[in-house]
């Protein structure tokens, strides 16, 4: 399966929102968004990956694409987990024995799938900004 995912936080800490594209086939795809509040981008990426993997949990061959860097080289082994331990203990329990096959894409850079993600998490945190004002305007 292919995959593509995405995170975005409005501040650092601020409103977030995480989004993944699964591609099933040429006919089937699922978008799946979602959001937090007084969240990092970085925490936003990660989610995004953790909840495909939720979502599909018998999936076994997986291709993940991703424009963050942390997310990639913190999954790869290549960088050490220093921050944001708790999301990345879900992510080993999620995972389990899968292997990820992961792929760095450039963000902003014209790719459709990308961009799709992109504008789910900007506008699921873009959403949770508007409702907090909302209520705190009540």
């Amino acid at each position: 399966m292919i995959v593509y995912t995405d995170g975005s936080a409005l501040g650092n800490p601020g409103e977030g929102g995480w989004g993944f594209v699964a591609i099933i086939d040429e006919y089937t795809e699922f978008w799946i968004d979602g959001s937090e509040d007084n969240t990092t981008n970085n925490r936003m990426e990660l989610n995004a990956v953790i909840e495909f993997l939720s979502y599909f949990p018998l999936e076994k061959e997986i291709i993940i694409y991703s424009d963050s860097l942390y997310v990639i080289n913190c999954a790869s082994g290549i960088w050490k987990r220093k921050k944001n331990i708790d999301l990345w203990n879900k992510y080993e329990k999620v995972l389990g024995n899968r292997p990820i096959k992961w792929t760095k894409v450039k963000g902003h850079s014209g790719d459709r799938y990308n961009d799709i993600v992109d504008k789910l998490a900007t506008d699921q945190a873009k959403i949770l900004k508007k409702n907090k004002k909302y209520i705190d305007n009540e």
